[in-house]
């Protein structure tokens, strides 16, 4: 972990090394801040013969008020010097935060980028996002202000040991007596307060899976009347996460009159001893009070230290579940010399492919198929069938467990995944629209679109008359937060995209499904000129969709039973004919070339 530490404060090693220069000044002014005052208690008014050092600045005048004015004097520097040295070490320590805190939302969110889609199968969004935020802000807290104390209490307890030693060892060893015992209950709590911050975090992230949840899922909470059960549902996740914190804060709310009894223990012993040697003259009252003061100077950063156990615990814990992210190594396997994968016709053949999410548990088992160019390839079959993850192996999200995947005959493991899908279009039911302006989201699939390009795609997809009818055209900000709008429109939107990537390869799952009659026929003359000239598997439910295709394959249970057109898959009276007499003669437009 320290070693991850240090890996995110490495570029920034120049402004580190500008904080411990100042955090070094910033030591040797708390320790000479109290000698000022001795020298007015023992020199201006008992008579004592100044340091050496007060002789030098005061060019050997031992008289009370020049000695007056160069402790008032030393009092303004040590002051002026502290503050100084204190700002640089606080500016800087904060920049240090915030830039680390960015590079590690950075790489985390871009390796969340390079998983594939297997690792999400299996993860809540909910502790991912509270990992980028709420984790890395403790992080950024902890380098920010934490460890910029721990080390200048750290500088600060070594330097005052130093002098207290010097001054009167006896002393010292009174004071520091019980430390040891401190030492071992700090590091005894240090493990309880670590469990406690993962249990309290661990609960924050579900509940906000749960907020997650229910928002994004309003309309179906609403139209099922759930907002009472939802309610219900976080506020017992909400008390749960009130009950680990409450415990975390009883385990820390121990630290501090442990440390506070101690420290009491130890300050009386000295003072009882001190106040002894100065009433047997042997110890002047100034030295007492320069001792007393570097020993409430010593165990303030103890105390310090002490409860900063605390904030140690919950960064570690953070970077801890920060590591766990970026340690996930579930990545497709990259080729030592992957090809990029050049425009082409858009050739797909499936060689004897078997795949399961799990391997003792397949989805799909032995497909072979071969889709030529510029073909319709309909993909049916009942529930659970595999046809979504049929289509999920072409742009590569998984890899088969066996047989092989291939686009005008290149191996799809072969290929860089970043080529191999700038060849693969999706138009999708739903279309998922970003908190974007609309041009920023038709040209999603392709960045470098100029303008023109991304009104031509939204001509061609039956969308640019209601876009140029929106408040600000094309810049008008649709999405979460966004203008709503209607489903047909957001598919028409999609559709835009998808003719805006220009890819050879189009995968479409049911994309006119829950249109009204108006809608689905404004995307059907979208979709057949985004269907012009690609290899296009689409998804169908209602068979009519695909009467036109020029082959159809029909799953069931993960097998392959049937393939060929819609007139001699209905004459075959196999699964395919039993699925057409199941459903509805109201007639469906159809997809064609």
């Amino acid at each position: 972990m320290i070693r991850f530490a240090a890996r995110l404060v490495r570029p920034y090693i120049s402004w580190l090394a500008l904080v411990l220069a100042a955090m070094l000044v910033e030591t040797v002014m708390a320790l000479a801040s109290p000698w000022p005052l001795k020298i007015v208690l023992d020199s201006v008014l008992g008579g004592d013969a100044p340091p050496a050092i007060v002789d030098v600045v005061s060019g050997g005048a031992r008289d009370p008020l020049t000695l007056l004015n160069v402790a008032v004097a030393g009092t303004l520097i040590i002051a002026l010097l502290q503050a100084g040295s204190a700002y640089l070490n606080s500016y800087y320590a904060v920049s240090i935060g915030q830039w680390v805190a960015h590079d590690l939302r950075q790489n985390v969110y871009a390796h969340l980028q390079r998983l594939s889609l297997s690792y999400y199968d299996r993860q809540q969004v909910g502790p991912l996002v509270s990992t980028i935020t709420d984790d890395i802000n403790v992080v950024q807290d902890f380098v920010s202000t934490s460890l910029l104390d721990i080390l200048v209490d750290g500088l600060t307890i070594i330097g005052m040991l130093a002098v207290m030693f010097t001054l009167n060892w006896r002393f010292t060893s009174v004071a520091l007596a019980l430390t040891p015992l401190l030492a071992v209950f700090v590091y005894r709590l240090r493990s309880v307060i670590k469990t406690a911050t993962h249990d309290v975090r661990r609960r924050q992230s579900e509940l906000v899976t749960i907020v997650q949840e229910g928002l994004g899922a309003m309309r179906v909470v609403k139209a099922f009347g759930q907002g009472r059960f939802e309610r219900e549902r976080l506020g017992a996740k909400s008390l749960e996460s009130v009950q680990a914190a409450l415990y975390a804060r009883r385990v820390r709310s121990l630290l501090a009159p442990v440390v506070t009894v101690m420290v009491a223990i130890g300050t009386a012993a000295v003072l009882w001893f001190g106040a002894r040697l100065v009433l047997d003259e042997a110890m002047t009252a100034g030295a007492l009070v320069v001792f007393m003061t570097y020993l409430q100077r010593l165990f303030r950063p103890i105390q310090s230290l002490a409860r900063a156990s605390t904030d140690i615990a919950a960064a570690a814990v953070g970077l801890e579940r920060v590591r766990a992210v970026l340690d996930a190594d579930e990545r497709l396997p990259r080729a030592a010399h992957a090809h990029v994968l050049e425009r082409g016709p858009g050739r797909v053949v499936f060689d004897r492919v078997s795949f399961g999410y799990a391997p003792e548990r397949l989805v799909l088992t032995d497909v072979s198929f071969v889709a030529e160019p510029g073909q319709l390839i309909g993909v049916v079959g009942p529930s659970g069938s595999g046809k979504s993850t049929l289509v999920s192996l072409i742009p590569r999200f998984y890899d088969p467990l066996a047989g092989t995947v291939s686009i005008d005959g290149h191996n799809l493991r072969e290929l860089s995944v970043r080529s191999l899908r700038r060849q693969v279009a999706f138009v999708l039911q739903e279309t998922q629209l970003f908190h974007a302006p609309v041009w920023q989201n038709i040209a999603y699939g392709r960045p470098d679109a100029t303008r023109d390009q991304i009104i031509d795609a939204a001509r061609l997809a039956q969308a640019h008359d209601f876009i140029e009818a929106l408040p600000d055209g094309y810049d008008t900000l649709v999405g979460h937060g966004g203008l709503p709008l209607s489903g047909g429109q957001r598919q028409r939107i999609g559709i835009a995209r998808a003719m805006v990537r220009d890819a050879p390869i189009l995968i479409m799952d049911e994309p006119s499904s829950g249109l009204d009659a108006e809608s689905e026929r404004l995307v059907f003359d979208g979709l057949r000129r985004l269907l012009t000239g690609r290899t296009t598997f689409v998804i169908a439910h209602n068979l009519a969709t695909i009467q036109h295709a020029d082959q159809i394959l029909v799953l069931d249970g993960g097998r392959l039973v049937e393939r060929g057109t819609h007139t001699d898959l209905l004459s075959a009276g196999g699964l395919y004919a039993r699925l057409g007499r199941t459903q509805p003669a109201a007639p469906v437009r159809a997809l064609e070339h």
